[in-house]
C-alpha cells in the first residue's frame, strides 16, 4: 500500500498534481480542502466551524480536522493507498494520522514537500483567485497571513517526517508535466527503498 502525503504551502500545486498522481498510481484522494467544502457548502455543524477559520487565514483547529480524515478513511480504505493533500498540517495532525493509519495495518510510505519561493505562490494564488472566486484566494494580506502560519505551524511537520527518514523534497516550479516526473521518480524511488 502507498500512501503519501503531497506536502507545500499554499498554491505550490499539490492538487493539480494530486490529480494526476491518483491516475498513475490508483491512490484515492483525500483532500482537506475537498472535505472542509463539502462540509461547508452543506453547512454541517464542521463546516461552519471551519469556514469562520478559514475565512481568517487560519488553519482549522486538529480536533476538527482529525475527525473528518478518521471519518474520510473508514470510508474509503482500500488496497492501494492515499494520497494526502491538505493534511497533516501539524505535528499533532502528523500523530494522529499514524494512529489511524496504524489502526489500517499500514502506515505513511512518504511525505513529498513541493518547493516553491513565496512570491511565485502569491502571484499563483492572486491568478487563482481570479478564476476560482475564493475570497482567501483574493486578498494579498489574507495570503501572506496563510504563509505566516504554514511556516510558524506547518513546516515543523517536514522535520517530523524527516526523522523518520520519510521526507522528500521536490523542485515545485516548472512545467506541470516536469514537476509531475520529478514527484514520479521520488515516489517510485521511495516505495522500493
Amino acid at each position: 500500500m502507498l500512501n503519501i502525503i503531497l506536502f507545500g504551502p499554499p498554491g505550490a500545486g499539490k492538487g493539480t498534481q494530486s490529480s494526476k498522481l491518483i491516475e498513475k498510481y490508483g491512490l484515492v484522494h483525500l483532500s482537506t480542502g475537498d472535505v472542509f467544502r463539502y462540509n461547508i457548502k452543506n453547512q454541517t455543524e464542521l463546516g461552519v466551524l471551519a469556514k469562520s477559520f478559514i475565512d481568517k487565514g487560519q488553519l482549522v483547529p486538529d480536533e476538527v480536522t482529525n475527525q473528518m480524515v478518521k471519518d474520510f478513511i473508514e470510508r474509503n480504505n482500500n488496497d492501494q493507498g492515499f494520497i494526502f493533500d491538505g493534511y497533516p498540517r501539524t505535528i499533532a495532525q502528523g500523530e494522529n494520522l499514524d494512529r489511524v493509519m496504524q489502526d489500517f495495518n499500514t502506515e505513511v510510505t512518504s511525505m513529498i514537500a513541493l518547493e516553491v519561493d513565496e512570491d511565485e505562490l502569491v502571484n499563483r494564488l492572486l491568478e487563482r483567485g481570479k478564476t476560482s472566486g475564493r475570497p482567501d484566494d483574493q486578498d494579498e494580506s489574507i495570503i501572506r497571513n496563510r504563509f505566516k502560519v504554514y511556516n510558524e505551524e506547518t513546516s515543523p511537520l517536514a522535520d517530523f517526517y524527516a526523522q523518520k527518514g520519510k521526507f522528500i523534497a521536490v523542485q515545485g516550479k516548472g512545467s506541470i508535466d516536469d514537476i509531475f516526473q520529478h514527484l514520479c521518480k521520488a515516489i517510485d524511488g521511495a516505495s522500493q527503498a
